[in-house]
């Protein structure tokens, strides 16, 4: 996923435009998926390593990073204007367990084997080379750890829980749960 290959769109496929970020962040969106949903999905230790990639503006970052007290939250974005959007709001809220990573959308620069959890939200099918991204995210997730992937509704970009499986099994992972229903699921992936 990269500027070069993916258009800014509004309400069509690829990246989300920063400039209307700040809808990401209406509160409405707990209808399909909130923070505290999320959280339990992901079954979060206070001293987990996790890594959230495409937060947007951040969203579900500041309640996730308060859940990790004695852990770490990184933000990875491929548009700095999020991450910056991101910044303003987590320091703002003084949330300081957080790190900050511009990434390229294909490779993950952290060490192997750094994260308890890797999640994302109605983002994979932004990403433009899959499954060299998932082979990156399998490198740097932990044994025990696990990669979740939440698509909702609405997202033009939305893969089915059936090519979700398939894309991300077909990268060393297994299913280790489903939540939700086709319309608005997180499917979390476990190393096989």
């Amino acid at each position: 996923m990269n500027n070069q290959t993916h258009k800014h769109s509004f309400s069509g496929k690829g990246l989300f435009p920063p400039k209307y970020a700040f809808t990401l962040l209406i509160p409405l969106r707990n209808i399909f998926l909130s923070p505290k949903k999320l959280i339990e999905r992901l079954d979060l230790q206070e001293d987990h390593s996790v890594l959230e990639v495409g937060p947007g503006p951040g969203y579900f970052s500041p309640k996730i990073a308060r859940a990790l007290s004695k852990g770490k939250l990184v933000l990875s974005d491929i548009q700095q204007e999020m991450l910056d959007y991101a910044i303003r709001r987590l320091e703002k809220k003084g949330i300081n367990n957080v790190e900050y990573n511009l990434g390229n959308g294909t490779t993950l620069d952290f060490a192997d084997e750094q994260f308890d959890r890797i999640f994302m939200v109605t983002v994979i099918g932004e990403v433009a080379d899959q499954h060299s991204f998932l082979k990156e995210a399998h490198r740097v997730l932990k044994p025990n750890g696990f990669l979740s992937i939440s698509e909702l509704a609405g997202d033009p970009d939305k893969l089915s829980s059936g090519e979700l499986e398939q894309l991300v099994c077909s990268e060393g992972f297994k299913v280790k749960q489903l939540f939700g229903t086709e319309r608005n699921y997180t499917m979390n992936f476990e190393k096989a």
